[in-house]
C-alpha cells in the first residue's frame, strides 16, 4: 500500500507541474493587471518553480553532477518555496485588506530567506538538502525548522482565511477559487507537518503519502487560479449559444426596422459569432436590446384584435404551456413584420397597445437581461415553428 501511494505520487509529479505552469501562463495577463489577484498568482508561480526543481528527474540529474550543483538546486528550491509561502501570506493580507499584515508578510519572508542562507552557509560542507532516514538533517536541524516553520505558518493562516472568506463570498467564482486554494494549501500544510515530525522525532510513517499530497496540492492550486477563466469560458459559451439561437429572430425583425441596429451587422450567423461587430461580452446584450426595440416599433403595425387571435390560435395548438406566451408573440410579430414590409401605415400610438410579457420589461421592473434573453430565445424558436407559419390574420380562420 505504501509503495503504491509513493508510485502514484511520483507519477502525478509531472502532470501536476505541467498543470501549474499552464494555469500560471493562462492567468498571467489578467492577474498581473489586478492587485487583488497578483499575490495569489505569484504564490502559484513560485510554487510551480519549486515543484519543478523537486521533480524526480530534476533531482536525479542534479545528484548525478558535481556536488555543488546538487547543493545549489536544493538551496534554490527551498528559497523559492519560502518565497511562495511569503506570497501566500501577502495574498491573505490583500484579501483581508490589512496593510500592516502585507508589510509583515514581506518582512517575515525576507527574514526567513536570510536565515536560510545564513544557516546553509554556516553548516558543514554538504550537497543535497534532505532529512535522511538515519542521522541528522542536512544541512542542519535549525535550517529545516526555519524552512518548515515558514510553510506551516503561511499555510495555516491561508487555510483559515480561505475557509472564512469562502463561506462569505457572494461570487460563486470567488467562493470556488478560495475553497480549492484552501484545500490545496491544507494538503501542503500536512506535507510540511509530516516533515516536522520526521525532523524532530524521526517519524517516517507518513512519508510514502507525501509526494501524492504535494502533487494534489499543485493540481488544486492550478484549478483555483483557473476558476475565473473557467467561469468566463462558461459565460462566453452560454452567450454564444444564446446569440446563435436568437440570431434568426433578430435578423427577421431588423430587416423590417434596420435603424435599431447599433453597428453594421455581419453577413451571416457564423461570421457574426466569430467576428462580432461589438465587443464579445456585449453581443447578447446588443441582440436583446435591438430585438426589443424592433418589437416595440413593430407594435405600431399590430391591428386591433391580433394579439387575442394569436393567443386563441396558440391555445388550440400543441405548444407547451410554458411557451404559449412566446408563441403568441411570435405570431403577432410575423404579421406585424409582414405589414411593415408591405408598406402598411404604422400608428405610433398603438405601440403601447402591444403588451410586453413580464420577462421583457426593463431590468428595473422585470427579471433582467438573462430572463429576457431566455424568453426571446423561446420566441425565436416559436417564430420558425409550423404553428406560427399556420397563423393568419383572417378572423374566420385560426
Amino acid at each position: 500500500m505504501a509503495a503504491d501511494l509513493a508510485a502514484l505520487g511520483d507519477w502525478l509529479a509531472v502532470p501536476s507541474v505541467l498543470c501549474l505552469w499552464a494555469a500560471v501562463l493562462l492567468r498571467a495577463p489578467g492577474a498581473l493587471r489586478s492587485p487583488q489577484q497578483r499575490g495569489l498568482w505569484f504564490a502559484v508561480a513560485t510554487a510551480a518553480a519549486a515543484m519543478t526543481l523537486n521533480l524526480p528527474a530534476v533531482v536525479a540529474y542534479a545528484t548525478s553532477r558535481e556536488p555543488g550543483y546538487a547543493h545549489a538546486v536544493g538551496l534554490v528550491r527551498n528559497l523559492i518555496g519560502v518565497l511562495s509561502a511569503g506570497a501566500v501570506l501577502y495574498f491573505v493580507a490583500a484579501a483581508t485588506r490589512g496593510r500592516r499584515l502585507q508589510l509583515a508578510a514581506w518582512a517575515g519572508t525576507l527574514l526567513w530567506l536570510g536565515a536560510l542562507v545564513a544557516l546553509d552557509a554556516a553548516a558543514p560542507g554538504h550537497t543535497a538538502h534532505t532529512i535522511p532516514p538515519a542521522g541528522p538533517p542536512v544541512p542542519s536541524l535549525a535550517y529545516w525548522l526555519v524552512l518548515i516553520s515558514a510553510h506551516l505558518i503561511a499555510n495555516t493562516v491561508c487555510v483559515y482565511v480561505c475557509c472564512r472568506y469562502g463561506r462569505r463570498a457572494e461570487s460563486r467564482a470567488l467562493a470556488a477559487g478560495l475553497r480549492l486554494f484552501g484545500l490545496g494549501t491544507a494538503l501542503a500544510g500536512l506535507f510540511w507537518f509530516a516533515y516536522l515530525l520526521k525532523a524532530l522525532f524521526g517519524s517516517t510513517w507518513a512519508m510514502p503519502a507525501l509526494p501524492l499530497m504535494m502533487n494534489l496540492h499543485g493540481l488544486l492550486r492550478a484549478a483555483a487560479i483557473l476558476v475565473p477563466t473557467l467561469f468566463t469560458l462558461r459565460r462566453t459559451t452560454a452567450d454564444t449559444v444564446i446569440a446563435w439561437r436568437l440570431w434568426p429572430l433578430w435578423r427577421e425583425l431588423v430587416q423590417a426596422v434596420p435603424h435599431v441596429v447599433l453597428s453594421e451587422p455581419r453577413t451571416g450567423r457564423v461570421l457574426e459569432l466569430l467576428w462580432p461587430p461589438v465587443p464579445r461580452n456585449l453581443l447578447v446584450y446588443r441582440k436583446v436590446i435591438e430585438t426589443r426595440d424592433a418589437i416595440l416599433i413593430l407594435g405600431e403595425y399590430v391591428p386591433p384584435g391580433l394579439p387575442e387571435r394569436a393567443r386563441r390560435h396558440v391555445a388550440g395548438s400543441l405548444v407547451p404551456e410554458q411557451r404559449v406566451t412566446a408563441a403568441a408573440l411570435a405570431c403577432v410579430l410575423k404579421e406585424a413584420r409582414r405589414a411593415k414590409l408591405a408598406g402598411g401605415p404604422g400608428q405610433p400610438g398603438r405601440a403601447t397597445a402591444l403588451e410586453l410579457p413580464a420577462a421583457m420589461q426593463t431590468s428595473g421592473e422585470g427579471g433582467g437581461l438573462e430572463d429576457e434573453a431566455r424568453f426571446l430565445v423561446d420566441v425565436a424558436r416559436a417564430y420558425a415553428s409550423p404553428e406560427t407559419t399556420a397563423f393568419t390574420t383572417d378572423p374566420h380562420r385560426k
